[in-house]
Formats: structure tokens, sequence, C-alpha cells
């Protein structure tokens, strides 16, 4: 097992998780990153003494600098102090849970340096697709899922035969807090019945996603790229109880699922620990408590952005990117209230059919397509 780890994101929902399972470990934290929240990132530096902490905002990092001047920490900000922590040489482990594009370039800095990544930025492999890929078997590092979906199907994995015999991924989706709703009933819905979600305690962005069920998409996008599977052999199934977290089918049609309480420190913990397991801070599943499971079809009508990643993932090349960006922008013009819930759907959509398809050679490439994504909805919405 890892003695230290460095963890971008560490005021988020996954970071806190990730150090309660650092807290149950007894690891050492090399670093830690956030965007702004100076006051919870100085409680966590007086806690667990990392070399360097980050904060993306520069006048944030300048505050904090200030109030850390009594500890051994050192304090950067920026996209540039995001890039150390990803390659401090004491950590061995890299786990990357910071929201969006802006994770991409600390995971590539952190794979040249040839760390292992716990990854759960789905931007990184998104919009990043075979950059990521090539530069992980380039560097012969190793590539660990950290969301429960993917966690689940790694796992599961572990029995497979030398020959793989995949049939298929079946990755299950909550349906979040819109399952059921038809797209009429969904025109007026506010930000606070989006940010209900019935099973896990996410950040605002994420929740939104997973409303819009644009998080699904994501998953099967990067499903494709961390397993080497076309989307094709990805199907998805609404479970609301989130036990079941995904299943692989073999050829014989077997299928072997992996269950537990919807807690991510269980998928926290793995990547960490990978390949051993250990106890965790994490309830035990009952499922005689449960008492039942249920299954649904996915409503592809309703909710867009399903089929605008499965457009774009078989469209290869930056449509993925663009797919991601153009969400991430809609995603926060609705979180603002510029624009209505069914319009992400819309312009996830419309981005993924109108900006122009290539063939990303660099980072640079991938945040050009981002950008382009950006504007795209931008310029429907009428800001510019």
């Amino acid at each position: 097992m890892i003695n230290s780890i460095s963890i971008l994101g560490s005021t988020g929902s996954i970071g806190t998780q990730s150090l309660d399972v650092v807290d149950k470990l007894g690891l050492k934290v090399s670093a830690i990153t956030a965007a702004s929240n100076v006051d919870l990132i100085e409680n966590q530096i007086r806690k667990y003494k990392p070399e360097l902490a980050v904060l993306f905002n520069e006048d944030k990092a300048a505050e904090l600098r200030l109030r850390v001047k009594d500890t051994g920490t050192r304090v950067l900000g920026g996209m540039d102090g995001l890039i150390e922590a990803a390659v401090i040489p004491s950590a061995s482990l890299v786990l990357n849970s910071v929201v969006g594009m802006v994770g991409l370039k600390p995971t590539m800095a952190a794979i040249e340096a040839k760390k292992d990544i716990a990854l759960a930025n789905k931007e990184t492999l998104v919009a990043g697709g075979d950059l990521v890929t090539d530069a992980v078997k380039r560097n012969g590092v190793k590539l660990l899922p950290v969301d429960s979906e993917h966690s689940a199907i790694f796992q599961c994995l572990q029995g497979a035969p030398d020959n793989k015999a995949l049939k298929k991924l079946i990755l299950t989706a909550s349906g979040g807090p819109f399952f059921g709703k038809s797209y009429d009933e969904l025109k007026d819905v506010t930000v606070e019945q989006a940010l209900n979600h019935p099973n896990w305690s996410m950040g605002a962005k994420i929740t939104i996603d997973s409303a819009s069920m644009m998080n699904k998409g994501l998953e099967i996008i990067e499903a494709a790229r961390l397993f080497d599977v076309s989307g094709d052999d990805i199907d998805v199934v609404v479970h609301r109880e989130s036990i079941i977290h995904s299943l692989v089918e073999y050829t014989d049609n077997s299928v072997i699922a992996q269950l537990g309480v919807p807690d991510m420190r269980i998928p926290i913990q793995y990547a960490i620990t990978y390949p051993s397991r250990f106890e965790s801070p994490v309830a035990e599943l009952s499922l005689a408590g449960i008492g039942k499971m249920t299954f649904f079809e996915p409503d592809y009508e309703t909710f867009k952005c399903l089929n605008a990643c499965k457009t774009a993932l078989k469209m290869g090349g930056a449509a993925t990117a663009i797919a991601n960006g153009a969400n991430e922008e809609a995603n926060m013009l609705f979180r603002n209230g510029k624009i209505k819930f069914l319009d992400i759907g819309e312009l996830v959509c419309g981005a993924v059919e109108s900006v122009k398809n290539f063939v990303p050679s660099s980072v640079d490439d991938v945040i050009k397509a981002d950008s382009l994504a950006r504007q795209y909805v931008k310029e429907k919405v009428g800001i510019y």
C-alpha cells in the first residue's frame, strides 16, 4: 500500500471523504488543493501538515499564505500550483477529485511524472481521451477509477479470464431527482429541485449533472476509455436504490455485480489500497434491510444528454470534449438562473451537432475544443 498521497480537490465531497479514508489507513498527505475554500483548507493544513497546499484562486491563495505562515506548509495558487501538487515527489499516488476541465492538465502532468492516478475527475478522460490513455501506457502508471460505477466494473473485472470474454458493461444510474418525470413536467423545475438528489451527497455541478443524466453520459464515455470497449457494448439501467453500483456481463451470459451501501469511501479506499482490501469506515450492507431492488430503462427522449454523449463517443476526435465543454457552460448557466433546466440537454445536443469536430493532438487542442463549445452555448443563450 502507498505511504503518501496528494489530493487535488481536498475540500470537495470526494476530497473530504478521501481524507476520512486517509485517517482510517494512517497515510501521509503530501499535498492538498482546493478552488477557494480558505477556511476548510486551513483546517486541513493544520491537521494533516502537508508539504504543499494550493488554492486555484490566486487572491485566496495569498490570504491562505498569511493565515498559515506559522506552519511548515508552502502555499501556491493557480494552475501552476495545481500542477506542482500533482507532481510532488513525496506522493506515490495522486487522487484527482477537482471538478471540470481544470483537472486535465494536472492529471497529464502527474502521469508524465510517473505517478499512479486515482481518478474522480471525469473530464480528464472524457475530454482528454486518447491523449490520456496513451500517456498512461507510455509511462507505465496505473489509472484507478474512483467513481462508484467505474470502480464497480473494475472490481468485477478482477475475476475476468485471460481472454477477457466481455460481452457488455452495465452502468447503473440512480435516475436523480427527476426520475419518471416527462419532458413537459421538467420545463419549469428549479435549481433547488435539481439539487435534491435522493441517494448521494455531491457538489452542485455534479448533482445537476445527475439530474440531467449528463453524468451517466460522461460515465459511458469514461468507461469506454478506461476499459477499452465500444460504446455499443455499454448499457445503462436505472437502479433507484443505488446498491448495485454496476455490472459486467460475460460472453457466457453470466453477470457479475458489485454491491455496497451508497458511500463513496468504498471506491475511494479501493483505489488507494488496490489490489489489497482493508477494513473501511463504511457501514455493512444488509440486503434483508433493503428488502428489494428495482430496475428501469433510462428515458433517452427526456434526458437528451445521454444520447448526446453516446453520439459524441461514436464521432470520436474532439466531439466528447465539445459535449463536456457545452455541458459545463450550460450547467453553470442553469445554476446561475440564466437558462432553464431542459436547455442543458438542448445546448449539449446542439454543440455536438454544430461545433466543428477535429482530431486533437495536444492538451491545447482539447482546451480549444472546450472553448469552442462554451462559446457556442454563450452565443445560443445570447451572452457575449
